[in-house]
């Protein structure tokens, strides 16, 4: 079946991307990989769009690959800058090289798009269109990036270099409300968070849950505002524009979900937390604060969106990227996985030694993390 790669999504209706198999994963939807390229979003980083699209002779599309190609490693979240300088070092360029994943999107979903998910003929030669590419460009290496179990397994088995990394997620144990979350955590734990939520309502403030199909433009507005404010507090980039928010919400709808603290006196926002979610996953991305209020923070970003999980029946919480004090929150560490296409022979060696070594000291931490969980050991 014919290759096309594709220097944009609107060379594809979205209707065709979205008939793929990405099991109801927002990131990988048309709406908002679109919505990256529409509002300047990739630019500040530089992430070149080089999708990588598989077709059946009648033009039906039947996989593709969220692929960029990049000349630097900003905004990936598994980090590679001690490869590029080893690459220096031996006189050989590492830029530029190719990524697979969602430009600024530590989450973890499918990276083999398939009509038929269970079309190993398919997903093979994508991985090997990819490749293929890659060598044709010159690129250093392919990184693919928060692989889902399916697409690790098949492309450890295509011979790439497996990386082990971790984040903090809650996976549901069977409670059926917040209060029966926190009886599983031990009294110490339970008593922390329960001074934590008093704090924050202690503020006065009104929260607010509210999907993306009932924001407007004054919504957007604020939280953009407070989004913005805090990547200039600390020093970052705010590489997502009032547009792109915007758009992913009159786009996905009720896949975008807002927890708001306004004033209640004249409404002013006040902090905001944003999330996507799949059907069964909720995915916390970014939040925004005019002042501090204690408790605040943990309120909007962890204990509401526990709530809403646990009221809307998703079973898996992904706050974000690192952070160990989720762990005392109900967030334990919890593996995630990249493979690596290293085109230079010598380094494919190096690294896979290197990575077999991290793994091992990956794992050991993950381990020793885990012993510090809220929930009581189950007499």
């Amino acid at each position: 079946m014919p290759i096309r790669i594709l220097e944009s999504l609107d060379a594809v209706p979205a209707t065709a991307w979205d008939g793929l198999a990405t099991a109801s994963n927002p990131f990988v939807s048309h709406a908002f990989l679109a919505a990256l390229e529409h509002h300047d979003c990739l630019q500040p980083f530089g992430w070149q769009p080089r999708h990588v699209t598989l077709w059946d002779d009648r033009g039906v599309l039947r996989g593709a690959v969220p692929l960029y190609q990049k000349e630097n490693s900003y905004g990936e979240f598994v980090f590679d800058w001690e490869w590029a300088e080893a690459y220096q070092r031996a006189g050989l360029p590492y830029y530029p090289k190719g990524v697979v994943g969602v430009p600024y999107t530590p989450a973890t979903g499918p990276r083999l798009l398939l009509a038929d998910p269970d079309d190993e003929a398919g997903a093979n030669q994508l991985i090997a269109a990819v490749h293929e590419f890659a060598s044709a460009q010159g690129l250093s290496s392919v990184h693919w990036n928060f692989t889902d179990a399916r697409d690790s397994a098949r492309l450890d088995a295509g011979g790439l270099l497996p990386r082990t990394g971790w984040q903090y997620h809650w996976h549901h144990r069977g409670e059926r409300d917040f209060a029966d979350l926190l009886a599983a955590f031990t009294r110490d734990k339970r008593k922390k968070v329960r001074q934590e939520r008093r704090r924050a309502a202690a503020s006065g403030l009104h929260f607010e849950t509210l999907h993306s199909d009932a924001a407007g433009p004054a919504d957007w507005d604020a939280f953009h505002a407070l989004y913005v404010g805090l990547y200039q507090r600390k020093w970052g980039v705010p590489t997502l524009s009032r547009g792109f928010f915007a758009d992913i919400g009159r786009t996905l709808g009720r896949r975008v979900v807002l927890q708001l603290a306004r004033e209640p006196a004249d409404d002013t926002l006040v902090a905001a937390a944003l999330f996507l979610r799949s059907d069964t996953t909720l995915y916390g991305r970014h939040w925004g604060c005019r002042r501090n209020v204690a408790g605040l923070h943990f309120e909007l970003c962890y204990y509401r969106g526990l709530e809403y999980c646990l009221a809307h029946g998703l079973t898996r919480f992904e706050p974000g990227a690192q952070g160990e004090y989720k762990i005392a929150r109900g967030f334990l560490p919890s593996a995630t996985r990249s493979a690596h296409w290293i085109a230079d022979p010598r380094f494919r060696v190096a690294l896979g030694d290197h990575l077999a070594r991290e793994t091992r000291t990956v794992k050991r931490q993950i381990a020793a993390l885990g012993q510090h969980s809220p929930y009581r050991t189950p007499a």
